[in-house]
């Protein structure tokens, strides 16, 4: 009798972790010594302060970061090298190209670890003003001040959320409240977050009602919103300036002055017929 073969979702979950441990792990362990021989330590510290940046994303970490860092370094030499040959290069383009391309395929993932800080960092911005209203709201109705946070961050998504929920975390597992809130505002670069977590280790240090504070900080909060939001305004006519003069202008005169100028030629040179 012919044995019936494994199907094929038991095949498939039984190689892939074997791949990873025979190929993926030795591959992943040896990029990330060659990352560190090239990354000098000042840089690794930079990175592990971009990451807490970024929100510490599933999967990231400073050795896959090095890896990457040497797989573009790589991909990068082999692109430049092989346009520099497509193209027939003499040896002083060829080696520019080459260098270009290796810096920019070792710097990409910075870019990316950069682009993700900022956009988190973008969006807690945002997300500040009307939680600090919730939060102040909540403890004026009665509730304590870890008890508001965690209805804030249960009523709330993203980043900001994310925050509160790790100094309740850590307040769980026995960090004192103003070391958890303290370590929420080391964790970002965000001068609005820094302010409010000072704020509350101040009114917790020197026994200031909470209420007043939250009310205090979120009314500055609100203030600094519509400050930013005329400072953009502001902005809007200098950032239009370039497309209007190089793009719109052009296509308006092309539009209103080529029938006129087509109407000369025929007159005055006979183009045209």
């Amino acid at each position: 009798m012919r044995c019936k073969s494994a199907p094929r979702s038991q095949v498939k979950a039984e190689v892939e972790p074997a791949f990873r441990t025979r190929v993926g792990q030795p591959l992943l362990r040896r990029l990330t010594l060659i990352g560190r021989r090239l990354d000098p330590t000042g840089q690794i510290n930079r990175l592990r302060r971009r990451l807490d940046l970024a929100g510490n994303p599933e999967g990231w970490d400073v050795d896959r970061l090095l890896a990457f860092k040497t797989v573009g370094l790589v991909v990068g030499l082999m692109v430049g090298i092989a346009v520099g040959f497509g193209f027939g290069w003499s040896l002083g383009p060829l080696l520019a190209v080459v260098l270009g391309a290796a810096a920019l395929g070792w710097f990409v993932p910075d870019l990316v670890l950069y682009q993700v800080s900022y956009d988190r960092t973008e969006r807690m911005r945002r997300e500040l003003p009307d939680a600090l209203d919730l939060l102040t709201i909540s403890v004026e109705s009665g509730l304590s001040f870890d008890g508001a946070l965690a209805q804030v961050a249960r009523n709330s998504e993203g980043p900001l959320a994310g925050e509160f929920f790790r100094v309740l975390q850590e307040m769980q597992i026995g960090v004192g409240r103003t070391e958890a809130i303290r370590a929420m505002g080391d964790r970002t670069d965000l001068s609005d977050l820094r302010q409010f977590a000072s704020a509350m280790v101040q009114a917790d240090a020197f026994g200031i009602p909470i209420a007043n504070v939250l009310r205090v900080q979120a009314r500055e909060m609100r203030i600094k919103r519509s400050q930013r939001a005329e400072e953009q305004a502001q902005k809007v006519p200098v950032k239009i300036l370039f497309p209007l003069i190089f793009c719109i202008f052009p296509m308006l005169m092309v539009v209103i002055l080529g029938p006129s100028i087509v109407t000369i030629a025929k007159t005055l040179f006979g183009i045209g017929g």
